[in-house]
Parts: structure tokens; C-alpha cells; sequence
């Protein structure tokens, strides 16, 4: 069971019954100290290196149908000055939140087109982690710019295109998807002038 733990660095109860290995093993473990619990059904190796996205991972293997978004997704592709201190994610309206102390978790509603829309999938802790792309994040933040500040908005659009991050095309299908256009257009013009 040590050998699946290493593995993943993070993996659920799930994960080891799947592999045909007792609960009853894993709750040893974690009573010998050789394992830990990090969150309610996730569990690590005591000795682990973690990345500084390991909160992503952590969210994503609680909630299966979650993406990455907003402030969250631009820390990841180190787009921006954000610093969140909580984890931002996108569901589907029918799926449930999930209950965690920690991280902090954020919940953003959107529909299965958008939610479709600019995912990309990183490897970070060995999870599998949604994340929303760089031009999807842009304008996902211009449709929440209530959520996250105009400014936030703005900073990502222009520290995105500066980075080269994206292309126009792939910026305007996006804000289409999210029903931006308009709101983008004059940051947009005046950015690629």
C-alpha cells in the first residue's frame, strides 16, 4: 500500500479499496503514523514533497467535476499578481460542494458548455488537475468581474498577452462562450491597439 501512496503522493480511501486493499489497512497505517490523513477521504505518505498547487490536488480529488478557475487558475499559470488563499473551482448547477475545513474552497456555477470550454488537464501531485486555460481564465474573469475586481480582469488580460499566454482568436472564443465580447472589446483594443 506504501508503493500506491508514493505513487500518487495524495489518493483517496477509494483509490485503495479499487486496488483490493482493506480499509482496515489503510486505517493502521494512518494509526502507525506511516501514513496521514490530509482531508476527510484523502490521504498522503508522511514523508511527501508537495508542490505549491498541492491544495489544487487536494480539491480535485474531493470533487471529481470541479475545473480549476478564476484567481486560482491564474496563480497556476502565473499569469497576474493574485495570491489566493482560497481554491477557486467551477462545477456544474447539479453538482454538490464539497466539504472541506481545508483548503478553502470557493464555488463558481457555470454550464456545461462553458465548464467544457479551455480545459486543460496538469499532473500536479499525482492527480490528475482540471484547469482552465489561460485565454478561458481571462475571460471567465470578465464575466466574474464581481467576484474577482475589474482590476483583476484587466491585470490578467494584459500580463496574459504580454506573457503571450494566448492568441486572439483563442481569447474571443472564449469570452463568446462566456458572453464577453462587448465587455472585453474596449481592454482589448486598447491593449493590441
Amino acid at each position: 500500500m506504501l508503493d500506491l501512496a508514493e505513487q500518487r503522493s495524495l489518493l483517496r480511501a477509494r483509490d485503495v479499496t479499487d486496488a483490493g486493499i482493506p480499509s482496515m489497512v489503510l486505517s493502521r497505517m494512518v494509526r502507525s503514523g506511516r501514513i496521514q490523513r490530509v482531508s476527510h477521504g484523502v490521504y498522503a505518505p508522511r514523508e511527501r514533497d508537495v508542490s505549491e498547487h498541492v491544495s489544487l490536488a487536494e480539491v480535485c480529488l474531493r470533487a471529481p467535476r470541479a475545473v480549476v478557475c478564476l484567481v486560482s487558475a491564474l496563480r497556476f499559470h502565473e499569469v497576474g499578481s493574485q495570491q489566493p488563499f482560497e481554491v477557486w473551482i467551477a462545477l456544474p448547477s447539479s453538482a454538490s460542494v464539497p466539504r472541506l475545513d481545508l483548503p478553502v474552497v470557493r464555488v463558481t456555477r457555470m454550464s456545461d458548455q462553458a465548464l467544457a470550454e479551455g480545459v486543460e488537464h496538469h499532473e500536479v501531485d499525482g492527480v490528475r488537475v482540471p484547469v482552465f486555460s489561460v485565454a478561458k481564465t481571462v475571460a471567465d474573469c470578465f464575466k466574474y468581474r464581481n467576484k474577482v475586481g475589474i482590476d483583476v480582469s484587466v491585470e490578467a488580460l494584459r500580463d496574459g498577452w504580454l506573457q503571450k499566454a494566448f492568441t486572439v482568436d483563442d481569447l474571443w472564443r472564449c469570452a463568446t462562450v462566456d458572453r464577453v465580447r462587448n465587455v472585453m472589446r474596449p481592454y482589448m483594443e486598447s491593449l493590441i491597439g
